[in-house]
């Protein structure tokens, strides 16, 4: 049995690769914040909300196919849950019952074994109940595959037949085994044998019983000694020789059935978490959306009031959005004034995507963007406090790994990236980075306060670019939003400047200029 709620036509699994940039991600994007909000205090949906956001899906259709998913479970959020739970129940009872599979003890492997199955006979069977009772309403595809596979293998025949084995397992009526004799007479081929019986009255069992104790020379028994030991030792292992084969498949059963169940909780567990993390928003009033993705050869990022949900999941009040129209864009060079929200909007940007293409709702009224062979990173750090190396040293070196895993139709976001150095240098260095990144058709996102690298490549007036300027308004207030600009040779530092120390006796600054 298989779930596929996850992939059309494979599993999703949680020990899998890493990409190598896993935490420069979660640092410079701040998932941590994110995951937390999926998981709801649930540590394990933690672990699959940061799988599924780090194993991007690459192709718009299985993007598409999740999103249905994901239209359901909103749709129908109690049934979604109540699967999930029964998942867990299952796979939690499963561990605690007693007991060990091994070649050598048949026996405890056959008493587990049963054990177990009664569990997730049980268990599937609530399974079906809600199959039967909500599966009629579900439209995606995923869903109704799901909820057919456990109408038809889950059928009240089939259950019957499985409740009637395991009823039989049990060996009320003792253990029926044939075997033949080998070479040196000892025992070959055993092999566990159905008995017959019929369904009986207590008196009757009694009555049969001692009607077997009577004849039993004729019947030919033979009984062991209460003392006897050895007797005993031999009986139990000519059990367990009969019993060895029916041991072994049972065993394999409950682990297909188990297997099951972890893989229908890991793949729910993805959907809880994104219900987890709509609740909270929606209670904040924060809108969502679902994405609309584009093949990866058609760079585009449009959005309505796109913002940093994890800034919002760590504040009280509502963040602030942005609107943006990057219909065939490659570049966005993005400048503005000191404390505008540049970087926030960048982190916005980065958190989309993987939201996207993991199939999630986005932060946002809208949002349209070409999927992407990879999400890279390089956001500035603070100084090494080892003093092993300089801050522009260490730029290079992490960007030079990005280089060795960057491919074509990736993403890569800059935030103040080589402002280490002296902004000629630097501007040289972002410049030939950015120019050689789009070369190879990998979409560039920059946040810079270098003029001298922003005004470069607004003079190539290039059609594939975009330039979002941090909007400051005549007294110096930031609205926290971008607007398409040129870029400008100041970054309005002596707001800042006039924020801590205040205006000068004449008016001006305490640096004595006057506000431009």
């Amino acid at each position: 049995m298989k779930a596929f709620l996850m992939y059309r036509d494979r599993d999703f699994g949680l020990v899998e690769d890493q990409i190598l940039n896993a935490a420069d991600l979660m640092q410079d994007l701040e998932l941590n914040s994110l995951l937390l909000a999926m998981a709801a205090g649930d540590e394990f949906l933690r672990d699959v909300g940061k799988k599924a956001l780090l194993a991007s899906l690459r192709e718009p259709e299985e993007i598409l196919y999740r999103q249905q998913i994901l239209i359901d479970c909103q749709q129908w959020p109690e049934s979604v849950r109540e699967l999930y739970t029964i998942a867990v129940e299952a796979i939690e009872r499963e561990r605690k019952v007693w007991g060990w599979v091994s070649d050598k003890y048949p026996d405890s492997t056959l008493h587990r074994s049963v054990e177990v199955l009664e569990i997730f006979v049980e268990s599937l069977k609530r399974l079906r109940q809600v199959a039967d009772a909500d599966g009629r309403r579900f439209r995606s595809e995923g869903f109704r595959r799901l909820f057919e596979m456990l109408t038809i293998e889950l059928s009240d025949d089939y259950l019957g037949i499985v409740d009637d084995h395991l009823e039989r397992l049990a060996f009320r009526n003792g253990t029926l085994i044939s075997a033949e004799l080998g070479k040196g007479n000892k025992g070959i081929n055993y092999i566990l044998r159905k008995p017959t019986y019929k369904a009986q009255s207590w008196i009757e069992r009694v009555q049969d019983w001692v009607e077997q104790l009577t004849s039993r020379d004729a019947a030919g028994f033979y009984e062991i000694h209460e003392r006897d030991e050895a007797g005993f030792r031999a009986l139990s292992e000519l059990r367990s020789q009969g019993i060895s084969r029916v041991a072994t498949a049972l065993a394999q059963s409950t682990d297909h059935i188990l297997s099951f169940f972890r893989m229908l909780r890991l793949e729910l567990g993805f959907y809880v978490g994104c219900l987890n993390l709509r609740d909270r928003l929606v209670r904040k009033g924060e809108p969502l959306c679902l994405p609309e993705p584009l093949p990866a050869n058609q760079p585009m990022l449009t959005s309505q009031a796109l913002y940093d949900v994890c800034l919002s999941l760590n504040m009280e009040q509502r963040v602030v959005g942005n609107d943006v129209l990057g219909d065939r864009k490659a570049l966005v060079m993005i400048t503005g004034a000191n404390r505008g929200g540049k970087s926030t909007f960048l982190r916005s940007v980065g958190l989309a995507q993987l939201m996207m293409q993991c199939g999630m709702l986005v932060p946002a009224e809208s949002f349209r963007a070409n999927v992407c062979h990879g999400v890279f990173t390089h956001f500035k750090r603070e100084e090494d406090s080892s003093m092993g190396s300089g801050k522009l040293d260490e730029e290079l070196k992490r960007m030079s790994g990005i280089v060795d895993q960057i491919s074509p139709y990736s993403i890569a976001l800059f935030n103040e990236s080589f402002a280490s150095t002296n902004e000629r240098e630097g501007s040289e260095i972002a410049r030939q980075i950015v120019g050689a990144l789009l070369e190879m058709d990998v979409k560039v996102l920059y946040v810079t306060h270098m003029f001298d690298l922003a005004k470069g490549f607004y003079r190539r007036k290039m059609n594939d670019a975009l330039f979002l300027r941090a909007e400051r308004l005549a007294e110096g207030q930031r609205t926290f939003r971008l607007v398409a600009a040129e870029p400008l040779p100041t970054s309005y530092g002596q707001d800042l400047y006039r924020l801590v120390f205040g205006p000068g006796p004449d008016g001006t600054s305490a640096a004595g200029a006057s506000p431009p």
